[in-house]
């Protein structure tokens, strides 16, 4: 759906990423690598420091070396030279640090590290090992390892898995397994207000619910459509929107789940009265907790280096409460649901590459922020990779699962944990249709490193959960009780 229903790995960047591994002059040498990016039809990097060539790095940040005359003679002979970008070609750069004697050319940047290129036609004579680097890394450079440095390059291939795709894997299926239990302690609930006719009045008050029925199931798919190709058109304005309304509903979210468990502690229920109203003044707190929390993800989203904490943290609950909220009222809504997002879901994603300009997919656009936006929708869980490569220190790229991966399994998963409820079937049904979620995530990552790019996980979810739910009621002989619903919920 347009909160990326999709599983991406380590996105990959279109330019050669390398490591250049530094290393200080002080006992025990002190170590630290840094990203750089090359161009791989010019320069073939070894994929190990094993039996590297290190090279004394001679720091020229104060010239961009588009003349000779800008160096003295002899400085830059059998070192690593590196130099500010400028107006000349990096051809142009190399070909006058190889007349000079270097034998590695880094060329600083001060903006957002792009891929090399240029026409080598009339510069085969150049074999310099060119790389592009950031000018705060070789300003951090010198901070760590000091003026005497020794550089070399090489870039190691990348892992075939990555840890962080387990930590992906235990969050979504905690987080549908919860919201199912959830859902199905509130239908408990529900059934006993329905009994018990002092409780009902007070019930139904606090019900919150949302039940969808097929039109409103259709009219939801159309709006993920509309919503996915405004995304891709107007991203740039629509990325705001989309941040201000994850602030407000992930800081109702995360409320609701946190005042369902303070609700249980028998513990500081102190009351104060506004307005003819009585309110709990723990409760207050943690209003004000839950906003602080979205407020400072807002500030600080942008901080790769733990901000996707807090993202998760609001994430898990804003799937939490959807997933408790939203009730499916029967089988037949689900199926609807699932197999409309399915189609939906592949059709964005191999089907829109032949419709778009340049190709690509619109799914994959608005995932990864068209045209290099760096601002990027806050509609998926994510954790930084955990394995060692050149992607790591370049992107700090993350493992990516869209919050519609969680939420639309998990309502058929709700479902079924509520349909346990009314039949008082043993759980039979939620147990079944979780474990065939979780077989369905499995199945998603071994698919996603064969084949090495960005799946649409419902294409293995949706199967897998619908089958498995209706193999349970064909054997249990409950098939049109569980297609049509329960007569409390009609």
């Amino acid at each position: 759906t347009w909160w990326s229903s999709e599983l991406w790995d380590l996105l990959q960047v279109a330019a050669d990423e390398g490591i250049l591994h530094a290393s200080g002059s002080g006992e025990p040498p002190v170590t630290k690598d840094y990203c750089i990016i090359y161009n791989s039809n010019w320069l073939s990097l070894p994929k190990t420091l094993d039996n590297a060539t290190f090279r004394t790095l001679e720091n020229l940040t104060s010239t961009v070396l588009c003349s000779s005359a800008e160096v003295p003679s002899g400085l830059m002979k059998d070192k690593a030279v590196v130099v500010m970008r400028g107006n000349c070609t990096f051809l142009e750069k190399a070909r006058i640090a190889q007349s000079l004697g270097a034998k590695m050319l880094l060329i600083a940047s001060k903006s957002r590290l792009s891929a090399i290129s240029d026409n080598k036609t009339g510069f085969e004579d150049v074999t310099l090992p060119i790389a592009l680097i950031r000018y705060n890394d070789i300003v951090d450079m010198q901070l760590v390892l000091g003026n005497e440095v020794n550089v070399t390059l090489y870039s190691p291939p990348l892992p075939e898995f990555d840890y962080s795709m387990v930590v992906i894997f235990l969050i979504a299926v905690f987080t549908v397994a919860l919201g199912g239990y959830w859902s199905g302690v509130a239908e408990l609930e529900n059934l006993k207000a329905v009994a018990s006719p002092g409780e009902r009045e007070t019930r139904w008050k606090k019900e919150e619910n949302v039940t969808f029925t097929p039109v409103t199931v259709i009219l939801f798919v159309v709006i993920c459509c509309v919503m996915l190709v405004l995304l891709y058109f107007f991203y740039k304005w629509l990325v705001y929107v989309i941040i201000s309304v994850f602030c407000l509903a992930s800081a109702m979210s995360l409320y609701n789940c946190l005042a369902a468990l303070i609700g249980e502690i028998p513990f500081g229920q102190c009351r104060i009265t506004c307005s003819n109203k009585t309110i709990e003044v723990r409760l207050i707190f943690l209003a004000i907790f839950c906003i602080a929390a979205a407020v400072v993800w807002a500030v600080f989203r942008n901080e790769d280096r733990w901000a996707w904490i807090l993202q998760d943290i609001l994430g898990v609950a804003f799937c939490l409460n959807f997933i408790k909220t939203l009730k499916m009222p029967n089988f037949k809504s689900c199926v609807i649901l699932l197999g409309l997002l399915l189609l939906y879901d592949v059709f964005f994603v191999f089907i829109t590459p032949f419709i778009t300009k340049n190709g690509a997919s619109i799914m994959v656009e608005v995932a990864a922020g068209p045209f290099g936006n760096s601002e990027k929708l806050p509609v998926v869980i994510r954790v930084p990779r955990l394995e060692h490569s050149a992607s790591t220190l370049c992107d700090l790229p993350f493992s990516l699962l869209g919050f519609g991966d969680i939420i639309v399994p998990g309502l058929l998963v709700a479902y079924c944990r509520r349909f346990d409820v009314q039949t008082r079937s043993s759980s039979i049904y939620y147990i079944s249709c979780t474990i065939a979620y979780a077989v369905g995530m499995v199945l998603t990552f071994i698919v996603l490193a064969l084949m090495k790019m960005g799946q649409p996980a419902l294409l293995y979810l949706v199967p897998c959960t619908l089958i498995t739910s209706s193999l349970v009621a064909w054997r249990r002989k409950e098939m049109k009780k569980f297609w049509k619903g329960s007569n409390y919920q009609v």
